[in-house]
């Protein structure tokens, strides 16, 4: 999934200071004495008082204040910024790659692209002439890059989960390498929507809504810290310090881990419980309860905030610990034994089913809960607020709409949008960009795939209404379910093109138009996310929008390239007769390839007992919906489940995610709420060098097994269950 991670926190909460500090704000009372002791009015800047500086803690809702001392800005799109900037989301796209394959999950550029852009265009802006790069380096120009990176860094989901499903299907040629330009061709077709549709979308989810973002908020704050206050330069390379330490230890630990998984990574402690006599214990390890160090998830951890990351294990729990066992204790799911060395030892996460309606895995019976999960809390809180969605669309087509009508719009439904016209993005140029990119998708998914326009449209148009899915989710858990996303525009597609195509044609139609809803939900989410941070920083939505367009270009060919170099390296991520255990296990594509299956069969095979818990579960969701909106006041929305982050649990066929993102929200909670200064001034860099170090440590271990000189060749498999290697 994409995304960086956050709080999955409501309207008029905030990312910065604890819970109680903010209630207390909002009442206008004194803070808690573990906090900033305050009163002040709500919109307030609240400061905190130290004896070298005074670090302002701000509202994600609210415009920071104009610095009276800043120099004016007088060019925001630069050639510098955008190629400093695509050059890092370069980097973050080819982890993302690795990610994605690994663990499903991939992440946002904003906090790497924030820094590191700073860290290299701060020094060479004084070094340099004006007319070769120098010239006045501010946090509005720092936001360009940071766009840049982060639409550079996107787009590797793609294949992470529908490619590979093809090929393990057989649906394409012989090898990604094979096919390289029909990859570089269908990623074009995903790389434009999603940030087109997401320009009418930014008064309703940024301005009326004040959705958290919170990885956009981290980045506004990390960008105003390095550029404003006395000691700004001070505080910068500070920050740009932590962040390298995270990002050196990250990228270590995970290329030192690959030679003793079992030792340095995951720790599967209750096979060696098993392995002492415990013998009942053996059945914690076969549901994956394992405890694994990694820095790029404890690092999602520290920016989601307790909601979110609570919500996420509680999901977990109820799926994989009380369900899934109940599931196969009552013969409604299956698992298969590993070994008959080691008895009671299972695996319950085959994809691969013979009769999946009658005797499905625990996996398969829980992504259909889990999809109904997605897609109803978030169509919910769409639904909850569709006046001022209606209301915004108009506001944004007005120029259009007016020359064929007049449109009456009351005063309180109008929301106030504080970027000047000039800083706007046109109506022309997203609409325009929509019509171009669906003509180029019509002409490459009819000549080099066999899709019909028909089918294309229609899989444009729900790439539309699933990107307010992934915008809402990101907005508020800043986790992107752009693979649940994917999966249920495959079902409706499915469901359109029934009994109308050969079996294997039906199967690629219904996998491309997953793949262009996943793309126009990520892009989206990514773009809103850029937004939000230019809101906060008064920066110009425009140049947010052109230096998008540019990230998502070398995005394309960085995707392309790192998945035929993992492809090349680990046959076994889309060719499922390749024995043994596979690095990269790829959870997603087993997903997608049963849905395409499931589809494209004479009848619908889902199990009856999932079917009916799906159902269930979706009228839940819409009831806390309704309920957290009309019942329950707004600071207090903390604390009802992140329904978004509970579906993901379903999907996701480990533990240990939920876990490293529980242990280091709580470690953040702790750290802001008794060392608040040191959380300001290192969180964020942390986490953001901890998520892009793993990454590119994993890009190392693709060269290591290319090589054959990996883990898989020379490591231990101490630790490991059935003393088999498990990296």
């Amino acid at each position: 999934m994409s995304g960086t991670v956050g709080g999955a926190i409501g309207t008029g909460s905030t990312t910065t200071l604890t819970d109680a500090t903010i209630r207390n704000i909002i009442k206008g009372e004194k803070a808690s004495s573990n906090d900033p002791s305050v009163n002040v009015e709500k919109g307030d800047v609240v400061t905190v008082e130290d004896e070298d500086q005074t670090i302002p803690i701000l509202y994600h809702d609210q415009q920071f204040p104009i610095d009276p001392d800043e120099e004016l800005e007088t060019q925001q799109f630069t050639v510098r910024a955008v190629v400093v900037g695509c050059l890092l989301g370069g980097v973050i796209a080819a982890s993302n790659v690795y990610l994605g394959l690994k663990t499903g999950w991939t992440f946002g550029a904003s906090l790497f692209g924030s820094i590191f852009g700073y860290a290299i265009l701060k020094p060479l802006s004084k070094a340099l002439p004006k007319h070769f790069g120098g010239g006045y380096f501010g946090p509005k120009e720092n936001v360009c890059c940071q766009s840049a990176a982060t639409a550079a860094g996107s787009l590797g989901l793609l294949f992470t989960s529908g490619f590979p499903a093809a090929y393990q299907l057989g649906l394409l040629g012989a090898s990604p390498q094979a096919d390289f330009g029909r990859l570089i061709t269908f990623t074009f077709c995903c790389a434009f929507y999603g940030m087109a549709f997401a320009i009418p979308l930014r008064k309703f989810y940024i301005l009326k809504q004040k959705l958290v973002f919170p990885s956009a908020v981290a980045a506004a704050h990390t960008i105003r810290s390095l550029h404003v206050g006395k000691n700004a330069e001070a505080n910068a390379k500070k920050k740009t310090n932590a962040l390298i330490i995270a990002f050196c230890a990250a990228i270590t630990l995970r290329c030192v881990s690959e030679y003793a998984p079992g030792i340095l990574w995951d720790w599967h402690w209750s096979w060696t419980l098993y392995s002492l006599g415990w013998k009942w214990v053996i059945a914690v390890e076969s549901w994956n309860w394992i405890w694994e160090w990694t820095p790029a998830f404890i690092g999602v951890g520290m920016l989601t905030g307790l909601n979110a990351s609570w919500s996420f294990l509680g999901g977990s729990a109820l799926a994989w610990g009380i369900i899934g066992p109940a599931l196969v204790t009552t013969g409604k799911a299956f698992g298969e034994a590993v070994s008959a060395q080691y008895p009671g030892y299972m695996n319950y996460n085959s994809m691969i089913l013979a009769d999946p309606v009658n005797a499905p895995s625990p996996r398969y019976w829980l992504v259909w809960p889990g999809t109904m999960l997605l897609l109803c809390g978030s169509f919910a809180e769409v639904g909850a607020n569709y006046r001022t969605l209606w209301f915004s669309l108009v506001q944004m087509l007005q120029p259009l709409v007016r020359r064929f009508r007049s449109i009456e719009v009351d005063e309180k439904d109008l929301i106030y949008d504080p970027a000047p016209a000039h800083e706007q993005v046109p109506w022309w140029q997203w609409t325009g960009l929509i019509v171009l990119s669906a003509f180029f998708s019509c002409l490459v998914l009819a000549l080099q795939y066999g899709q019909s326009v028909g089918v294309t449209i229609l899989s444009i148009v729900f790439a539309f209404i699933f990107s307010f899915i992934g915008c809402e989710s990101s907005g508020r858990t800043n986790i992107t379910p752009v693979t649940s996303i994917g999966n249920a525009s495959q079902l409706v597609i499915g469901g359109v093109t029934r009994g109308k195509y050969p079996t294997k044609d039906a199967q690629m139609l219904n996998l491309a138009g997953g793949m262009l809803a996943l793309g126009a939900s990520e892009q989206s989410a990514d773009m809103l996310g850029d937004l939000k941070t230019t809101h906060l920083l008064r920066a110009s939505p425009r140049v947010q929008f052109y230096a998008q367009l540019c990230g998502a270009i070398v995005s394309i060919f960085m995707s392309v390239g790192m998945y035929v170099l993992f492809s090349a390296a680990y046959p076994c991520i889309n060719d499922l007769s390749v024995t043994g255990l596979c690095s990269f296990p790829a959870p997603d594509v087993g997903a997608w390839r049963a849905i395409a299956v499931a589809v494209t069969s004479p009848t619908l095979p889902i199990p009856p007992s999932s079917g009916y818990t799906s159902i269930a579960f979706g009228i839940l969701a819409v009831l806390i919906t309704v309920v957290k909106y009309r019942f329950v006041p707004v600071d207090k929305h903390v604390w009802v489940p992140n329904m978004n982050a509970i579906g993901i649990a379903f999907i996701l066929n480990t533990t240990t995610y939920p876990t490293a993102m529980a242990f280091g929200s709580t470690i953040a909670f702790f750290w802001r709420r008794n060392y608040p200064m040191a959380f300001g001034m290192y969180c964020y860099a942390v986490a953001a060098g901890f998520i892009a170090g793993e990454g590119l440590g994993g890009i190392v271990g693709a060269v290591l097994q290319v090589a054959k000189v990996s883990g898989n060749y020379y490591g231990t498999a101490v630790g490991c269950p059935a003393m088999e290697y498990c990296g």
